[in-house]
């Protein structure tokens, strides 16, 4: 294994951080009259992938059904998702942006990327590339390993045993605990 497993529990944790952080800006610049991000995130999702029909969204989203029925709903009465007919099935529907979700969609991407602009502005531009490229290589192995697993993620495989025992702090994350070093011998 090439990353070691302190490493990765940093990983999960600084995931975590980012995903609230994200959040609470996102929050924090939101309209009134603007969606919510669950909201939000479906129309990203119909928006990068085009015609689709509600199972596959759901799974895309990680949510169940009923979740997603609730969620369209809304959307269609904003009037930012239509469905039409699956030309190759008739009983199902597929789902995509109006020209007002596409306009909603890109407005939302544009104050976005202006917000994070200005936090960044401390940041050069290679910095902010290398953020990108981490984010994307990451994006990219998480999406892998979700699509390889049949009902199980790579995050939930059985652990091998540590060589080297590890306590839990404050913050929630194994770190290493000098006091126990456990060789391999001793297993």
């Amino acid at each position: 294994m090439s990353v070691a497993q302190h490493t990765a529990a940093e990983l999960v944790h600084n995931i975590f951080d980012l995903q609230r952080a994200l959040r609470g800006v996102t929050a924090s610049t939101m309209k009134y009259s603007e969606l919510g991000p669950a909201h939000t995130g479906v129309l990203f999702f119909i928006g990068e992938g085009g015609p689709m029909r509600a199972s596959a969204l759901a799974g895309k989203l990680g949510i169940g059904p009923s979740a997603l029925s609730r969620q369209l709903a809304d959307l269609e009465q904003y009037g930012f998702v239509v469905r039409t007919p699956d030309p190759l099935d008739g009983r199902a529907c597929l789902l995509s942006l109006s020209g007002e979700g596409q306009s909603y969609l890109a407005e939302t991407y544009e104050r976005r990327a202006e917000t994070l602009q200005e936090i960044l502005s401390d940041w050069t531009e290679s910095e902010a590339e290398a953020a990108s490229s981490s984010v994307r290589h990451l994006t990219a192995a998480l999406r892998s390993a979700a699509s390889g697993a049949a009902g199980h993620t790579a995050l939930d495989a059985p652990r091998a045993p540590r060589t080297t025992a590890h306590r839990t702090g404050n913050d929630g994350r194994h770190h290493l605990d000098p006091s126990s070093e456990i060789t391999k011998e001793a297993l």
